[in-house]
């Protein structure tokens, strides 16, 4: 993995160097607005990822295992599916709960059905959604999405 990270950075700083030639101005700026995005981001990340690390770490492994565990099946795809579509966290902080979760027992299918839910489904911005959109396409699209979920999740269980 590290030899990925490093080709990345040597990549972005390459581009950056680029940019820099062509345009100084625009690349000044360009970098402004991605550390304005950054502090916005760096917060809420590590207050999501402290939170997560505490319930992790109250809540034993067995629990985990025994509610989110292969042997769960059905209770479990559900728990997780219903967890997912209440919470709201973005994508990249999901990923690092998700392997924690992994190592402390829960299913692939869980995870699926978790992660999957959490990126389709939006109890909590239904009601923004449902002033765009209208209730009913909201309502059928976050049900339908919901079901998916379900289903790839024992997909993946089947697979895995």
């Amino acid at each position: 993995m590290f030899p990925n990270i490093l080709l990345l950075w040597i990549a972005g700083i390459a581009i950056v160097l680029l940019s820099h030639y062509f345009d100084k101005e625009k690349t000044k700026q360009g970098i402004n607005k991605g550390f304005k995005i950054f502090k916005g981001l760096f917060s809420p990340f590590v207050n999501i990822m402290i939170l997560a690390s505490f319930i992790l770490i109250i809540v034993p492994p067995e629990i985990i295992e025994q509610y989110l565990g292969g042997e769960s099946g059905l209770f479990g795809i559900t728990l997780s599916a219903i967890i997912g579509s209440i919470t709201l966290i973005p994508a990249f902080i999901v990923y690092p709960i998700a392997s924690e979760l992994l190592e402390r027992g829960a299913s692939y299918m869980v995870i699926a059905t978790f992660i999957t839910t959490l990126l389709m489904v939006g109890v909590v911005t239904y009601p923004l959604e449902s002033k765009y959109f209208g209730k009913k396409v909201a309502l059928v699209r976050n049900a339908l999405n919901f079901f998916a979920a379900i289903i790839i999740g024992l997909l993946i269980g089947v697979i895995m």
